[in-house]
């Protein structure tokens, strides 16, 4: 029935993920060497004219007693021939900070304080440049199926609309939070934002007006909906706002990641923290781009999981079966874009993790081996609930699909493989003991499990649950469809052997690692993510293609998912909500007494690092702390009035092209 619906929208899953993956992926199989050398030998240019331009200078004024340039070695950049940049100094010294550059109130520790300020705003922050991203994509599959059904147009429009409100909400105490974290700069650091402020003094303008900028858009685009939705051409243009508004979102973004990166791995200063005048080599530092990504993905992932959790909640308790039914299409539509944002992240974090050791070894050896080992062990843990939790949700919500009874079967396996590669994931390196116990197994890591607990085997781990996630999500996408096609024996062929082939590879790759040493073994984990993500793009698109002139097994029974994938929602959303606190505090943590990276020493009495026990406290506070002012927004957001779900909704609530021909 709704075949021609939706038929346009087929390729709407394969083409987010080329899009996303284009971008990321264009980084992590970037060769980052080579990048770094060409942007090198244009600063290197820059530098050799600006030196031509301050010789003239120089020959002109010879002798009227101005005073010469100071120029000065970049503690990061370097030239095609592997020197370090010069630059000339234009800005103050780091300060050695002192007890007057640091303020305290009583009842909490000043690092603590800016970490929960910090923590909140970021939460919100990701949360409304996800929700834009969302209604951008469902905005434009509601414009695309006007003509053909304009009811089914209506509804997507209305979800996205209903999305903004909310984010438009959330869009207002992110700012009161980011006033919050100012002022909690300020008044607590005053030495420390007074230097870093004076670092980008050159880009704060910028930033500023994109805030500004961004502010008008979001206004336009929400407050101009009603008028501008039945014209096609003004829809058009409000989509178009859309589009304007995450690129506007993105800048911003990357400018307030500038100040973390910089923090952690800077650039475009000497030794002594002076500004050496190319603000750029201060913004784009190594970690600039990685943080990047990695965030835009852990934004749709996190915000997916809110709107998840925020319609899970609605769906256990709806009275009708309208609204069960237009609920649970909302969950679907949250969970598709979580997972979708789920499944290249572990990637992206490899990316980041790859360039903090290559800017400082020693920075990777205590994220991974040293004092922060076993926080990463903690990240396994949850990254292992986010997989099964993704999955227990394709599992359970296949029940509603007529003809998933034939996929059903392979769920016990994906599950046993899941296992399997979870246990192998957490498994520690080595295992903190008393002497005494060290004595009796002969070393800190075991005979036996400690195998397990090097980057061979994790990587191997994390490459099969990505792969068995991507093969049950094709299980679900194929679930009601009989498959039509001439060439159906041999797609399914090529898919078996895609999938059979990427595991045997993966694991090859795996155990060759244990034969290589640590140096080399590193560079085995590129051909996995390889591996993984070939599987991905081609099972994918192999799929999609088989799907022409399929039948369909029936409509999808909405409102009738079962409590066990509604609960899977919750554990995603609250799950991941808990990491990324944790990675942003391993992150932050790693730089120890450093407020700017050997540059700019932290000497505050709160200068040290806190224990597993008193982190996991904290990080626990701001899960919750959030959880509650989401509550709390999505009630305000609540108060304008909601309209009625027609009684038609079981039958008018669209079936995602995925499902459904």
């Amino acid at each position: 029935m709704v075949s021609t619906k939706l038929n346009k929208l087929r390729a709407l899953p394969f083409a987010m993920f080329l899009a996303l993956a284009a971008f990321a992926v264009n980084g992590l199989m970037a060769d980052v060497a080579s990048a770094k050398e060409v942007f090198a030998e244009q600063a290197f240019a820059e530098q050799a004219f600006a030196k031509e331009v301050l010789a003239e200078e120089g020959a002109e004024g010879e002798g009227e007693g101005e005073p010469a340039i100071e120029w000065s070695q970049d503690v990061f950049y370097k030239d095609w021939e592997g020197n370090p940049l010069k630059g000339p100094v234009s800005g103050a010294p780091a300060p050695d900070l002192g007890p007057n550059d640091y303020n305290n109130y009583d009842f909490a520790p000043s690092r603590i304080l800016l970490w929960i300020a910090n923590q909140q705003h970021l939460y919100f922050g990701s949360f409304v440049l996800a929700v834009p991203i969302f209604c951008m994509l469902i905005e434009f599959i509601g414009i695309r199926t006007r003509e053909s059904d304009p009811v089914l147009s209506e509804k997507y429009d209305r979800l996205a609309q209903d999305l903004m409100k909310v984010s438009l909400t959330a869009y207002s105490w992110t700012a009161i939070l980011g006033g919050v974290l100012l002022f909690t700069f300020i008044t607590l650091f005053p030495g420390f934002f007074k230097y870093m402020a004076g670092i980008f003094r050159p880009v704060m303008h910028v930033y500023a007006l994109m805030f500004l900028a961004e502010s008008g858009v979001l206004y336009v685009y929400y407050y101009g909906w009603e008028k501008m939705k039945h014209d096609p051409f003004l829809k058009w243009i409000h989509c178009s706002l859309s589009v304007l508004l995450n690129l506007i979102g993105t800048v911003l973004m990357y400018l307030a990641n500038s100040w973390a990166t910089f923090m952690q791995a800077p650039g475009g200063i000497d030794e002594q923290g002076r500004f050496l005048g190319n603000i750029w080599h201060v913004i784009h530092s190594t970690l600039w781009n990685p943080v990047g990504v990695h965030r835009i993905l852990g934004n749709i992932v996190f915000g997916g999981g809110i709107v998840g959790a925020y319609a899970a909640y609605h769906y256990l308790t709806a009275k009708t079966p309208e609204e069960k039914a237009h609920y649970d299409w909302v969950c679907y539509i949250a969970m598709f874009i979580a997972i979708f944002g789920l499944i290249p992240l572990p990637f992206a974090g490899y990316w980041l993790m790859k360039e903090v050791y290559a800017f400082r070894q020693q920075m990777g050896i205590t994220l991974m081996g040293g004092i922060m080992a076993w926080l990463f062990i903690i990240q396994a843990v949850m990254i292992g609930l986010l997989f099964f939790g993704a999955n227990s949700y394709l599992h359970n919500s296949m029940a509603r699909v007529r003809g998933s009874h034939r996929y059903m079967k392979y769920c016990k396996y994906m599950v046993l493989i899941l296992i399997v590669c979870f246990t192998a994931w957490m498994t520690p390196h080595t295992i903190v003991m008393t002497p005494a116990e060290l004595k009796e197994m002969g070393g800190a890591q075991h005979p036996v499990v400690g195998h397990f607990g090097v980057m061979s085997a994790k990587n191997t781990a994390v490459n099969l649950m990505i792969t068995t996630t991507i093969f049950c999500f094709l299980l679900y996408q194929r679930a009601n469809k009989k498959i039509t096609v001439k060439w159906a024996t041999i797609g399914n062929c090529w898919l078996g052997a895609i999938f059979v082939g990427a595991a045997c590879n993966i694991v090859y790759l795996g155990v060759y690692g244990y034969f290589l040493p640590a140096n080399q073994r590193v560079g085995l984990s590129v051909p996995q993510v390889t591996t993984t993500l070939t599987t991905l793009f081609a099972g994918t698109a192999i799929n999609i293609s088989m799907f022409k002139d399929s039948e369909s097994y029936g409509d999808i029974e909405w409102g009738t998912q079962s409590r066990v994938a509604t609960y899977a929602i919750f554990l995603l959303a609250i799950s991941f909500t808990w990491l990324m606190g944790l990675m942003g505090y391993i992150r932050s943590a790693v730089r120890l007494f450093w407020h700017v990276t050997e540059v700019l020493r932290d000497n505050s009495p709160d200068a040290y690092t806190l224990t597993i026990g008193e982190a996991g406290k904290i990080l626990t506070f701001n899960a919750l702390f959030v959880w509650v002012q989401f509550v709390i927004v999505f009630w305000v957001g609540s108060l304008t009035g909601k309209k009625k779900v027609e009684s038609a909704a079981p039958q008018g609530v669209p079936v995602p092209a995925q499902q459904q021909q």
